[in-house]
C-alpha cells in the first residue's frame, strides 16, 4: 500500500506541472489516492496495487496504470495509463455504481428474464420525495422499457418481487456498499435468482421529482431497471446506458437508439401497436457522417466546442483526439439545438442562442440575469433567430449571421454597428449558401453552410472543406 500512495504523490506532481484548469491539489493526500483506487477497484476489477518488474532497464508495468488505460479508453478519453486531469475530472462525476466493463461483473450480454410479466416492490421510501412522487418516478422509468419491448410491470406490496427497489444507505447487505453523498448514485443487478434484477438508490444522495438540481429520480431509475433487464454500461455518450448521469428533458423524454437496439436484441420489439405514433429515437451524431450539418462551433478557452442537436465535441486544436458529451452534461440549464454560439473573449463568456433567446457560460454555470432576449443585445426586432455568430480578434467585433446576410457588433461599446446587415458574399467572396455556424481560429475564419465549410483568410477564401474537417473521424 505504500507503494501505491508514493504513485499517486508522483502522480500527483505531473499533474500539477502540466494540467489545465481543473484543480488538482486534493488529489495529493491519502485519502483521495484511496479513491482512485477503490474506483478502479469496484469498476475495472483492479486488485491490490502491485508493480510487476522486469529486472534491469525493462519498464515496470503498474496494474494501475493498466485499468486507468482500460477506464480512458472506454470513456474515449486520451489513453495515457496515468492519473491526468481529463482522467480525474470523468472520475468525480456522479454515476452509477455497476461496474463499466461486462466482464468484471457477471453481466455478460447473456442474462435476461425468461419471462415477459415482472413484478417489482419499493420497500422503502427516501425522504427528499414524496410517496407519490417516488410511485410515479418508478412507474414511469419502467415505462420506458415496457413501450418497446414484450414486458410487462406489475406492483406487489408484500412479499419478494423480480425487482425489489430500496433506498438504503451506507453497508446494506448486498456486498456493494455506498460511500455516502457523492459518488456512486445507485446500483442494480441482472436477471439472477435472490438478489437479481433489484435496484438499490443511495439515500444520501438527493432525489428530484422533476428539477435538474439534485439527481432526477426517474433518469436514475430508469438507467439502473436497464441493468434489471439484463443491460451493461453503454459507451455512447448518448445512451440512457451511459455510466454518468445527466440531466435531460424529463416531460419528453425518448430512449435513444443505442438503447432500443440493446434491449430489443434481448427481448425483442413491443408486439402491442401503439395508441399513436412513435417518436423516432434519437440516435447519436456520428463525426464520421458525411452529411453531418452542425449547429454551432466556437471557441472556450483554447478548445473548440462543436454543437449537434443534444451534445457537442470538445478537441484541443493540435489534438487528434475529440470528446463527445451531452450539453447537460455540462449545463443542465442550456438549451438543447441550438443555433449559435460563440465567445466574448472580453466578457469571458460563451454564448448560446436559441431562437428569441440568449444563454451566457460561464465554467459550468448559466451567468447571472440569462438567459436573455435576442433584441437586448440590439438586433432588431424583425430578427427572430440568427444561425451563426463568430467573435473577429482583429476587429473586435462580433458578427451575426442571419442566413445569407449579417450584423456587426461592438463587443467594447456593447451596440450594433450602423449600415448593417450587409450580404456574406460581399465581405466573404466566394461564400454560398446560408452561414450554419461560424468560428475563428488563429488567423482563419471558418463559415459553414451544411456539410461544408470555407476557409477564409483576411476576406480571401482559401478553401471548401468538408465541416467536420477538425473533427478526428
Amino acid at each position: 500500500m505504500k507503494a501505491f500512495y508514493q504513485l499517486c504523490i508522483l502522480i500527483g506532481l505531473v499533474i500539477k506541472t502540466h494540467s489545465g484548469p481543473v484543480p488538482l491539489s486534493s488529489i495529493l493526500d491519502g485519502r483521495s489516492c484511496q479513491f482512485h483506487q477503490n474506483y478502479l477497484k469496484k469498476l475495472y476489477n483492479m486488485k491490490e496495487e502491485h508493480t510487476r518488474s522486469a529486472r534491469s532497464t525493462d519498464h515496470s508495468v503498474s496494474e494501475m496504470s493498466e485499468k486507468l488505460s482500460e477506464m480512458q479508453e472506454f470513456f474515449g478519453l486520451k489513453v495515457t495509463g496515468t492519473l491526468d486531469a481529463e482522467t480525474l475530472e470523468v472520475m468525480k462525476k456522479p454515476r452509477c455504481g455497476v461496474p463499466d466493463v461486462a466482464g468484471y461483473n457477471d453481466a455478460t450480454g447473456s442474462y435476461k428474464w425468461t419471462k415477459k410479466q415482472l413484478t417489482y416492490r419499493i420497500e422503502n421510501y427516501t425522504s427528499d420525495m414524496t410517496q407519490e412522487e417516488v410511485d410515479s418516478s418508478i412507474g414511469r422509468a419502467l415505462k420506458v422499457w415496457a413501450d418497446i419491448t414484450p414486458l410487462r410491470f406489475s406492483r406487489i406490496y408484500s412479499g419478494v418481487a423480480d425487482i425489489m427497489i430500496s433506498f438504503p444507505v451506507r453497508d446494506h447487505g448486498d456486498g456493494s456498499p455506498f460511500e455516502g453523498e457523492g459518488g456512486f448514485l445507485a446500483h442494480a443487478f441482472v436477471p439472477s435468482p435472490a438478489i437479481g434484477g433489484d435496484a438499490h438508490f443511495d439515500d444520501d444522495e438527493t432525489f428530484t421529482f422533476s428539477s435538474s438540481k439534485g439527481y432526477n429520480l426517474f433518469l436514475v431509475a430508469a438507467h439502473e431497471f436497464g441493468h434489471s433487464l439484463g443491460l451493461d454500461h453503454s459507451r455512447d455518450p448518448g445512451a440512457l446506458m451511459y455510466p454518468m448521469y445527466s440531466f435531460r428533458d424529463v416531460e419528453n423524454f425518448l430512449l435513444p437508439q443505442d438503447d432500443v437496439s440493446g434491449i430489443q436484441a434481448l427481448y425483442g420489439p413491443n408486439p402491442d401497436k401503439p395508441e399513436r405514433p412513435v417518436p423516432k429515437p434519437p440516435v447519436t451524431p456520428n463525426a464520421c457522417d458525411d452529411t453531418l450539418v452542425l449547429d454551432a462551433v466556437t471557441m472556450l478557452r483554447g478548445e473548440i466546442m462543436f454543437f449537434k442537436n443534444a451534445f457537442f465535441w470538445r478537441k484541443q486544436p493540435l489534438s487528434y483526439e475529440s470528446e463527445q458529451h451531452l450539453i447537460k452534461s455540462f449545463w443542465p440549464e442550456a438549451p438543447d439545438n441550438i443555433d449559435a454560439a460563440y465567445e466574448s473573449p472580453s466578457d469571458d463568456l460563451v454564448y448560446l442562442f436559441k431562437g428569441q433567446k440568449v444563454w451566457a457560460l460561464y465554467d459550468y454555470d448559466i451567468a447571472k440575469g440569462f438567459p436573455k432576449t435576442l433584441s437586448s443585445i440590439g438586433l432588431p426586432p424583425k430578427v427572430k433567430k440568427i444561425s451563426a455568430a463568430l467573435y473577429d480578434q482583429e476587429s473586435g467585433k462580433t458578427l451575426f449571421f442571419v442566413n445569407d446576410r449579417y450584423y456587426s457588433y461592438d463587443e467594447t461599446t456593447k451596440k450594433m454597428d450602423k449600415g448593417y446587415p450587409k450580404r456574406v458574399e460581399d465581405s466573404f467572396p466566394g461564400m454560398t449558401g446560408k452561414v450554419t455556424a461560424a468560428f475563428q481560429y488563429r488567423d482563419f475564419t471558418y463559415l459553414f453552410s451544411g456539410p461544408r465549410m470555407f476557409e477564409f483568410s483576411y476576406g480571401t477564401l482559401l478553401r471548401v472543406l468538408n465541416n467536420n474537417y477538425f473533427l478526428p473521424c
